[in-house]
């Protein structure tokens, strides 16, 4: 009767951190597209939006608004199922990388510690990788579904794209493997509070991890799949009222867990410096500093992702090629022998 009890509290804790992660995803997937839109005007040197609420801030709900009244469209010639499959597809599995990431140390309730963290599985990195390489089945299945060419040939430039730089973000993941010496997320955050972050050992592995993220978000000067003065809005274009929402959500929710990844991988996640070692503050107060350390983080990777979105002119098809199949490849293969030869040597 204990042990029943014990595991129903234990699916209770997991359900609420399930819902809890999903609504904040959702929340700052919506307002971070208010923030690219102020962080555009700030570099143009113009306001923004700034008519719906106070100083704009309700400008996304009323963008989240528009979309669902929109007329849903779904065009006659067109694989009807397929076609609804696609969206929700690309929105499921940008919510399912999330599971494995932690947030935060564990905090106590009740005389209970309740982790920070959906799932701490020993493969998290695999399963990482294995839902972000579903995600483009999701962008796949709705431009052929169109019955559309513009949309069809987004959605192969989305596969190739996508295909030609995991290789180089797997390979760049093997060199830091060769120094954690284990795939959970969870466990990675730990060794670096016990020493240095794992970008001060990999550098040139976080910079091709980081170019690689803006090719699998398909962010500026990535975003050849939706390039609208070639493709008139890539693999997306038939697509109208939530369906296009939840396309346009599934990018901006990639770009948020990117960056915890990336926070998490290299920088110590919810870590901050010292305050561990200080054991100034009890186990919950430390455990929500951590998060919001974890938050501040991420904030500075979006701002990276929509700096670079202003800055940087897209590329043409060809230079992105090049660039994943003669550049990334060969200098991940580079720092991964690298990093074995210098481990070796340092046993």
């Amino acid at each position: 009767m204990m042990l029943q009890i014990i595991d129903l509290a234990f699916i209770l804790e997991k359900l609420i951190l399930i819902v809890v992660v999903i609504s904040a995803s959702l929340v700052i997937a919506m307002y971070t597209t208010f923030a690219e839109r102020k962080v555009a005007a700030i570099l143009q040197d113009r306001r923004g939006p700034n008519r719906a609420g106070p100083f704009g801030m309700l400008q996304p709900l009323a963008d989240g608004l528009k979309l669902f009244f929109k007329e849903e469209i779904i065009p006659d010639f067109s694989s009807k199922f397929l076609f609804i499959l696609g969206p929700a597809l690309a929105m499921m599995t940008a919510m399912m990388t999330s599971a494995v990431i932690p947030w935060g140390d564990v905090i106590e309730i009740a005389g209970r510690k309740v982790s920070l963290q959906i799932a701490d599985i020993d493969v998290g990195i695999l399963y990482v990788f294995g839902v972000v390489s579903l995600g483009v089945y999701g962008i796949m299945i709705g431009s052929w579904a169109s019955n559309n060419k513009f949309s069809l040939l987004g959605g192969l430039r989305a596969a190739s794209q996508i295909i030609s730089y995991e290789l180089a973000m797997g390979i760049s993941m093997i060199s830091l493997l060769l120094i954690t010496g284990n795939l959970s997320l969870k466990q990675m955050v730990l060794q670096q509070q016990h020493g240095f972050y794992n970008v001060v050992y990999q550098p040139l592995g976080f910079l091709i991890f980081l170019i690689c993220a803006f090719a699998e978000c398909n962010r500026t000067p990535f975003d050849l799949p939706e390039a609208e003065n070639e493709l008139i809005g890539g693999y997306h274009t038939e697509y109208s009222s939530m369906k296009l929402g939840f396309f346009l959500f599934s990018e901006y929710i990639n770009m948020f867990v990117s960056s915890v990844i990336m926070s998490t991988l290299f920088f110590g996640g919810y870590d901050i410096p010292f305050i561990n070692e200080a054991a100034m503050f009890s186990t919950n107060v430390l455990a929500i500093v951590g998060v919001v350390a974890l938050m501040i983080k991420v904030a500075i990777f979006i701002f990276i992702f929509m700096w670079v979105r202003w800055t940087i002119p897209r590329f043409r098809y060809d230079q992105l090629m090049h660039l994943g199949w003669r550049i990334l490849i060969p200098l991940a293969l580079f720092n991964m022998l690298a990093t074995g030869a210098l481990s070796l040597w340092m046993k």
